[in-house]
């Protein structure tokens, strides 16, 4: 279990690479320009006061990357290159404002592909050093957090998060806008990672998640009957042997509707997460558990958690499907609040591609 509240100057530092902690320096008025290049979205968007979204533009890779099954690291650094000067020239243009009108702009520095962060941070340093304006590296996990505020700027604490990612699968306990802790996590596949890999072995398209989705709505989720591993072994999950118990069902039943596996597959996966939601919402007390990352636009998961939320008297936040995906809004909306609390980040600092969620994360 790891624990992050209210971060000192020393404790920014070692986790966003040289930030400086000093006063308040962002309003209602304050204009913050969001650039996103962790992965394999290019993306770059301008948010105002935190929560107002005034242009948010994704530039996707996906066909570049479709027929590799998976992301190429070298391919995405160099379409981010290419793509990015383009992409937040149009979200300035969208948000009809002139880059003058910028007051700081923000850049995911971690975690990450490295090379395709240090081309948003570049990128990010770059033109804060032009116009003058603080500079802001976002931790990606972080900003997820945001993604489901944006909307909901005013959900009750404490709040559970559930972040279910390509590469992260977290609960998180947050009790005010600078202050979680990580009280779960996958012990080995995150819950997008299995989706992917079963969907591969399935011989489902790229990326996995929305074709199991898009599957699952033809299958039967009863039909093949899965694990569903430490369900109750505290709030730690574990996606792995499902993964294993789907590829081994399948090599001896051939004849197997793959649309049946996948809607099995999905309703174990969800199961087990929106179990751990529960189980985690009654040990913090929350008043609001909100979703985040890739696999929060899976429909059942939504539809699950939603149902769940209102049988326990929690209040549930679903990002808009945009925002569950790597995007820019979240980064800005993340450096805005770090901007609140006086959080500038140093003009040497670089890219951590390994980058944990706070500070003495395991």
């Amino acid at each position: 279990m790891s624990d992050f509240t209210a971060p000192s100057s020393a404790t920014t530092a070692s986790s966003l690479g040289g930030a400086t902690t000093g006063n308040s320096m962002a309003d209602a008025s304050t204009i913050v320009l969001g650039i996103e290049t962790s992965c394999d979205e290019t993306a770059a968007a301008v948010v105002m006061g935190g929560t107002d979204v005034l242009s948010s533009v994704v530039a996707s890779q996906l066909d570049e990357h479709a027929r590799f099954g998976g992301v190429v690291p070298e391919i995405a650094s160099r379409a981010h290159v290419e793509t990015l000067p383009q992409v937040v020239a149009e979200a300035l243009e969208r948000a009809n404002i002139d880059v003058s009108r910028v007051d700081a702009v923000a850049a995911t520095v971690g975690p990450g592909l490295v090379g395709a962060l240090l081309v948003g941070v570049s990128a990010a340093k770059a033109t804060a050093l032009v116009l003058d304006v603080p500079f802001i590296g976002v931790n990606h996990l972080e900003a997820h957090l945001y993604a489901a505020l944006l909307d909901e700027p005013h959900a009750q604490f404490p709040m559970l998060f559930v972040l279910v990612s390509g590469g992260h699968t977290l609960l998180v306990e947050m009790t005010n806008h600078d202050s979680y802790r990580v009280i779960g996590q996958t012990i080995d596949d995150a819950a997008g990672e299995a989706f992917d890999k079963v969907a591969r072995f399935l011989g489902l398209p790229y990326p996995g998640g929305p074709a199991i989705d898009k599957a699952s709505a033809r299958g039967k989720d009863t039909a093949v009957a899965l694990p569903r591993a430490m369900l109750n072994d505290g709030l730690d999950v574990s996606f792995s042997g499902l993964k294993t118990a789907v590829i081994n069902y399948v090599r001896a039943n051939p004849a197997i509707s793959s649309d049946d596996v996948a809607a099995s597959f999905q309703r174990a996966v969800v199961d087990v997460l929106v179990h751990k939601a529960r189980r985690a919402a009654r040990q913090i007390n929350a008043k609001t558990i909100a979703l985040g990352g890739g696999v929060a636009a899976n429909s059942l998961l939504r539809s699950e958690m939603t149902r769940a939320g209102a049988a326990d008297g929690i209040s549930v936040v679903l990002p808009s499907r945009e925002m569950c995906t790597d995007n820019a809004a979240m980064i800005a909306s993340a450096g805005w609040y770090r901007l609140r609390r006086g959080e500038v980040t140093a003009l040497d600092a670089g890219a951590n591609p390994n980058l944990k969620l706070g500070a003495g994360q395991r």
